[in-house]
């Protein structure tokens, strides 16, 4: 019994088969929709694109044109092919801006272009995509199901460019390049006033300024280390007892010497 049942299974799985390259060579167009359709329905997306490849140009202008073409770009992000994905579903929205499905296709067109953020270190242009799509989402549908879960999205992306431009500004200190840096951490505070590495920003920023002093010809040394005493103070209102408050103790006691020494 166990061998029959085996044979009928193989039976079954290839006649599926053949079906399927039948189809698929014929050169009859509702037959291919068909069977894209419901290979689409049960999961198998890798051979409902191929049927879906072959009868899109030939739905375009046609009333079922919108449907096909939404299962299309589904397919493509069911697969994980995003930059596809979010291609087609950028088609789809400005083709069909009354479709019923213009909003999840909206949604799905933003998320992909987040799936396709890299890691923060590398070029993030995919990243300035991605909030831009997701802002005009969030914008277009403000009572969406899905709200909470873009404005998440939106955030973590946020965050990533964050810490790009932070790691950036304290790569310029690390380098001793001290006067980029100096800027570079300025801008960075204009651009990202509430962000969680603003201590760290501070603190390196007044560290910079404090080794560009203590490095400079003699008659800037006393203009800067009074600049470096600023940033000092500004650095120990927001934090008296912050992760760098011993560090920054360190650097005011020494440029209080240095100032004494000066006059």
């Amino acid at each position: 019994m166990k061998r029959l049942f085996f044979l009928l299974i193989c039976v079954l799985i290839l006649g599926s088969c053949s079906e399927y390259q039948k189809v698929l060579k014929n050169e009859e167009v509702n037959p291919k929709y068909k069977m894209a359709e419901t290979l689409y329905k049960e999961g198998k997306y890798k051979k409902a694109l191929r049927l879906f490849e072959q009868i899109v140009p030939q739905y375009r202008g046609k009333p079922q044109a919108e449907r096909v073409m939404f299962f299309y770009a589904d397919t493509y992000y069911q697969l994980e092919d995003y930059y596809l994905a979010g291609y087609q579903f950028d088609r789809f929205t400005k083709s069909y801006p009354k479709s019923d499905k213009k909003e999840e296709a909206a949604y799905k067109s933003a998320t992909s272009y987040y799936h396709l953020s890299p890691r923060y270190s590398l070029d993030q242009k995919e990243t300035d995509e991605a909030l831009e799509k997701l802002q005009v989402y969030i914008n277009e549908y403000p009572d969406s199901e899905k709200l909470v879960e873009a404005n998440k999205l939106v955030s973590e992306l946020r965050n990533k460019k964050e810490k790009k431009a932070f790691e950036i500004a304290k790569q310029y200190h690390h380098t001793e390049n001290y006067k980029v840096a100096i800027s570079a951490f300025d801008n960075y505070l204009i651009d990202y006033p509430g962000s969680v590495y603003r201590e760290n920003v501070l603190y390196y920023k007044l560290e910079s300024q404090y080794l560009l002093a203590v490095g400079s010809y003699e008659s800037l040394v006393k203009e800067r280390l009074q600049e470096a005493d600023l940033y000092y103070n500004n650095y120990k209102k927001y934090y008296t007892e912050g992760d760098f408050t011993d560090d920054a103790e360190e650097i005011a006691e020494d440029i209080k010497a240095r100032l004494e020494k000066q006059d």
